[in-house]
This record gives C-alpha cells, structure tokens and sequence, in this order.
C-alpha cells in the first residue's frame, strides 16, 4: 500500500508514519509544517501544502506517487483557540477535509482512515463512551472534527471508498526523542516541563464533579495509537472492515491530580500545583470504552499510565 499522511510531520502523525514504514507499506507526506518538523520524517516523501489551499495539488501528490490510501491526520485541536476562532477551525478541520476528499476522488484513491477524537462525545454523563453514545460537543474543535466525520461517511458512500474514523482519546508518551510531543497545550508535556524547572502547574478547575475535583481523560500511549492505524489500515485494505467510527483509548481513566502523581512516581520529582479557573469548553471526564475495535481488528493497548510517563520522561530528556 501506498500512503498519503496529512500531517504526517507532527508528533502523532510521525509516530503513525513510523509504524506504517515499520508494517511494509509506503508512505508519502502532506504537512504544511506550521506545527510538524521535518526531522521526524527526514527519509519519507514530502509534499508541503496546505490542504485549505485546494484539491488540485492533493490530487497531483496522489497520482504522482501512486497512492492508494489516505490517513488524515492534519487539523487544528486547541480546544481553547477553537472556542475564540470557531470560524477559523471549521475552515481548517472541514474545509481541509473536503479539499482532500475532492482529491481522493480525483485520484481514484479507494481508503480513507480519518483522525476523529473523543470530543466528538462533549460533556458525557456515562461511565464509559462507547461509539453509540451521543454525540454533542462542547466546542466549536469537537464540532468540526464530528461534521467532518460525516462528510468522510458521506463522500466515500458516493465515490465506493471504505473508511474509518478513530476517535483518539488523551494521546501522550513517545517512542524517543526525535519524535517527542513538543506541544505547549498538551497535559502531560506541561507537567514534565513543570517538574523540571521545579514550577508549579496550572490546574482548570478544582471542583469538578469527579471522585478529586479534577477533569478525568482516559490517555492512550502514542505506539499504541500508532498500532492501531497500522491495524486498520490492514483491515480496509484487504476489506475486513467496509466503514465505521471506533474509539481508541485504554478505558481507564486517570485524573488531572492523579497523572501529577505519576509523574512524581516515575520521575521522583514531585510536583507543585496551582488551581486556576476551569477552561470554556472543557468536560468533567471523557473515558473510552473501547471494545468495538478490539472486536473489528483485535487491537488493544498494551501501554499503561506510567509506561506513558516515562516514556515522555525518556524523549524530554534523553539519556534519564
């Protein structure tokens, strides 16, 4: 198989595109590097474009390589920012959904397997999430991942394509340093950071309705993100799996406070905290259930919170 990844520079897309190399298949990068590094694909094919900027150069990227397949990865996601430019992200997370999907079309591609995310369910009451339950979002990032959800449904009913749509949970951990999360909005990343220049960290909301007044995530190791594309990537080329969204998470869920104690547990580095107000937009918790995909392509996550941990430790600083 040959693989368009959109986004493919960033820290999970270049975990994603590991793996695919890793599996046999071949993999052609789209990534306008407003976030992405190069040295995290530095031996892989890259088209840099900005997929809002239209179909026409997706399309040549495709037919030029051979591609066969699509894994859409490249969005906007600061839930924070998504509420001060709702325009802005539905512009980016739809617009740039169309544009690659007039391109698939053109091109002929014949699999689409989409990065979708739990905020897709919004401010959810059950235990655990499965894809059944509602979707109502509470911010304009979740709206725009769910409304381009249905355009992937509804375009690859009328052009024959089978797809996915993985709904990623909290994703954190990395495989090494190259290919670390340097993000500044992401939990785990902030805590690290915090711990080492021995600063306190920000904490939305300490009055939450959960069992210690922090929001609950249920966070999923980036390898074992990474494994289950390659897993689903397999099952829609040889046919196994026609269409469907699956959630993908360990379904268990961590606190803010309880992931600062696993921090402090594998760093041995305590961490001091400060509440602030909550974030607009933020849920109380949000923890997968996610039997459905290990039903459909026997995925399960292997990792847990501290392996998570310490392998974010590792890549922030090699050689720990």
């Amino acid at each position: 198989m040959i693989w368009l990844l959109t986004g493919g520079a960033g820290y999970i897309g270049a975990h994603v595109a590991r793996a695919l190399v890793a599996a046999g298949d071949d993999v052609v990068v789209v990534d306008d590097l407003s976030s992405g590094l190069t040295e995290r694909i530095a031996s892989l094919p890259l088209v840099r474009a900005d997929l809002t900027e239209g179909p026409d150069p997706l399309a040549a990227a495709m037919t030029a390589h051979g591609v066969t397949g699509v894994v859409h990865l490249a969005a906007k996601k600061s839930v924070a920012e998504s509420v001060q430019r709702p325009v802005h992200y539905y512009e980016q997370n739809v617009g740039g959904t169309a544009a690659l999907l007039r391109a698939a079309a053109t091109a002929g591609v014949r699999h689409v397997l989409y990065s979708s995310t739990a905020a897709v369910y919004g401010e959810s009451t059950e235990e655990l999430v499965d894809e059944t339950s509602p979707t109502a979002p509470s911010n304009p990032y979740g709206e725009s991942k769910l409304a381009a959800e249905w355009l992937i449904r509804s375009a690859a009913a009328a052009h024959g394509m089978s797809w996915a749509s993985l709904r990623y949970f909290n994703v954190a951990g990395a495989a090494d340093s190259v290919l670390a999360d340097r993000g500044r909005s992401n939990l785990l990343p902030i805590v690290l950071r915090a711990a080492d220049r021995e600063e306190p960290v920000e904490i939305f909301g300490g009055d939450w309705p959960t069992p210690d007044g922090t929001c609950i995530r249920d966070y999923v190791h980036v390898e074992d993100l990474a494994d289950a594309h390659v897993a689903m990537a397999e099952s829609l080329r040889t046919g196994s799996v026609r269409s469907g969204v699956f959630n993908v998470g360990r379904g268990d869920g961590v606190s803010v406070l309880q992931m600062l104690d696993a921090v402090h547990r594998v760093t041995g580095r305590p961490v001091r905290r400060r509440v602030v107000d909550r974030r607009p937009g933020d849920p109380a918790r949000v923890v997968a259930d996610p039997s459905a995909i290990a039903a459909a392509i026997g995925w399960r996550a292997k990792r847990d919170v501290d392996d998570i941990v310490g392998s974010a430790w590792k890549a922030y600083r090699p050689g720990t």
